[in-house]
């Protein structure tokens, strides 16, 4: 939909320019972009980062910026991403409590598994027995 016309200067009536879009959208550069742009800033000889920048239409300030981004760790490619994060339902959260509560018992299980499997090695060096022996008299 377009707005009313637009009034010049002079007072006379002028119409958009329908080659023009009426809102202007910014970029977003994603992460594996900036470094890539960064690698290849950082490879440019002598005179050749000017032209890097005139061709990706951007800004030496973008690549100091980026440059300390990437040097705090803030700026990376994995994992970087677009948009709104994703929304989380009670389902989805007990479903992550059980999940962790479920790992929990498999390392306590894998614990109590070896703890036994050591009890019986020592017992078998030891040459105890846990069964009932006949030859030793006691009953």
């Amino acid at each position: 939909m377009r707005g009313p016309p637009l009034a010049s200067w002079n007072g006379t009536v002028a119409s958009p320019n329908p080659e023009v879009s009426e809102q202007t959208r910014r970029r977003t550069l994603t992460a594996a972009y900036k470094l890539r742009i960064l690698c290849e800033a950082d490879s440019c000889a002598y005179g050749e980062l000017g032209a890097l920048l005139r061709r990706e239409g951007l800004y030496s300030s973008q690549l100091a910026l980026w440059r300390k981004q990437h040097a705090e760790g803030s700026l990376t490619a994995v994992g970087s991403h677009c948009g709104r994060p994703p929304t989380i339902t009670a389902e989805s959260a007990a479903l992550a409590t059980l999940r962790a509560e479920h790992e929990r018992v498999l390392q306590k299980l894998a614990a109590a598994e070896l703890i036994i499997d050591i009890q019986k090695k020592v017992s078998a060096l030891l040459g105890l027995t846990t069964s009932h022996d006949p030859t030793s008299g006691a009953s």
